[in-house]
């Protein structure tokens, strides 16, 4: 593919759980070698869009082409192979609780290549190292810290050298210290392997100082996109009042409901 040909293209998807729709012909480009992000409330199908990108959804409608293969079109053995260019960093981590550190960034190369130990170790002992845990590698799941672990589920994600890695909220939960780690590593993997990332979150400003383009959804579509400079200062209702986390505006800080008169007086109000 042309370097300039997006890696991810999302045309015209539509998503619906049982009556509920999730996305409403939503489109977007994912440039490569770049950071983007996805943002917006909780509960608009952040998450669902990445399992969309990495079919383990399928779309009610629409396509989702990945370094110019439709990825919903795939068998599941090319899938399979397909998928072992997508790395993934889940929102909790989601280390194997029975493997060690060590193993848990070697499980990748274990299940999907045939190198000999002695190459895995030193793969795994480079990614640890690129991540800051080297020291760190005999260490049970149970032992890390939060942003310990999240950095060790980084180095898995990365122990294929991906194409493509996707941040399911990967600032979620974390301290200020650790949430300053993972910024860093995140703008300087994706520079460093010549990667494609895909964040989605709802931390507005950790997001928004290592992305390169930005996506904000509501509703099940696309209500902005452009340079994190451009959504600073957009003045659109809806936009405006995320970006700067207002309490009320465009989503109202209450509920739908009858006049409060009302509910206290019933008839006789």
């Amino acid at each position: 593919m042309a370097p300039d040909t997006p890696l991810v293209i999302v045309d015209n998807l539509s998503y619906q759980r049982d009556k509920r729709v999730i996305f409403d012909q939503v489109s977007l480009r994912i440039p490569r070698s770049k950071i983007t992000a996805i943002l917006g409330p909780s509960g608009t199908g952040k998450t669902t869009l990445l399992k969309l990108i990495g079919a383990k959804l399928k779309p009610t409608q629409g396509n989702v082409h990945v370094d110019g293969r439709n990825i919903h079109s795939l068998s599941r053995p090319d899938l399979y192979r397909f998928r072992e260019r997508i790395g993934m960093l889940f929102q909790n981590g989601a280390l194997f609780t029975h493997l060690s550190t060590f193993d848990n960034v070697a499980f990748p190369l274990r299940e999907h290549t045939k190198l000999p130990e002695s190459m895995i170790r030193d793969l795994v002992l480079m990614k640890l190292d690129a991540v800051g845990l080297r020291g760190a590698q005999a260490l049970m799941p149970a032992e890390l810290s939060g942003g310990m672990a999240r950095r060790v589920a980084l180095a898995r994600a990365i122990a294929l050298d991906p194409m493509l890695i996707m941040y399911d909220e990967p600032f979620t939960g974390q301290d200020p210290i650790s949430m300053g780690v993972l910024i860093k590593l995140i703008r300087r993997m994706n520079d460093a392997l010549d990667m494609t990332s895909i964040i989605v979150s709802h931390d507005v400003a950790e997001t928004l100082s290592i992305a390169d383009y930005v996506y904000v959804l509501a509703n099940g579509k696309v209500v902005a996109e452009g340079t994190p400079s451009d959504l600073q200062h957009d003045t659109g209702p809806f936009v405006s009042q995320f970006m700067h986390g207002l309490p009320d505006g465009a989503v109202p800080f209450h509920y739908p409901a009858n006049p409060f008169i009302h509910d206290l007086l019933g008839d006789n109000a």
